[in-house]
């Protein structure tokens, strides 16, 4: 009996510290910043969000944002983003660049969930790189999902086609 609960404690300790592992700041997003514009980034911008714009937005993320404007950064035909969503119950800090209409990158830069943080690597955000966004508002590529981490892939997903739609507007301008 003693070894049975010895080991029971062993999976519980070893659950629960994957499950602090899994939340944390991967990168600032300054760094993400500094990283993508090779270490100047231009001085932010603001998308003001209209009424349509939010009509669109609350097609893309299935709710409403809770915002007026949405900061961005942009170099030529390259913008940069940093996003949140909820996955399950906590935000997700995204930044996404994208470049001439297509996804470039996409990064986890702060994942407070206790789940589902595989979306982190880079085998899961590579599936996005040269996405574009259709005039459904829809990816115009499949993302696979990840076992357990449905939320957050499903939030990814949103935030990717955010970015290229809010690229969109701001290359109108």
């Amino acid at each position: 009996m003693r070894a049975g609960r010895l080991i029971l404690l062993t999976v519980m300790l070893t659950i629960a510290v994957s499950a602090l592992q899994a939340r944390g700041t991967y990168q600032a997003p300054s760094a993400f910043l500094k990283e993508t514009f090779s270490g100047k980034p231009p001085e932010p911008r603001i998308i003001w969000l209209t009424r349509d714009i939010q009509k669109s937005i609350a097609r893309i993320m299935g709710h409403q944002l809770d915002a007026l404007r949405i900061r961005y950064w942009r170099h030529g035909k390259r913008t940069a983003w940093i996003l949140e969503e909820i996955g399950k119950e906590e935000p997700i800090t995204v930044g996404i660049v994208i470049d001439d209409g297509r996804i470039a990158r996409i990064k986890v830069l702060v994942y407070r969930e206790s789940r589902g943080w595989e979306v982190r690597y880079p085998f899961f955000t590579r599936q996005f790189r040269d996405g574009r966004l259709r005039s459904d508002l829809t990816l115009d590529k499949p993302i696979d999902g990840i076992t357990g981490a449905t939320l957050s892939v499903n939030a990814l997903k949103k935030l990717a086609r955010l970015a290229l739609y809010l690229h969109q507007q701001v290359m109108t301008e």
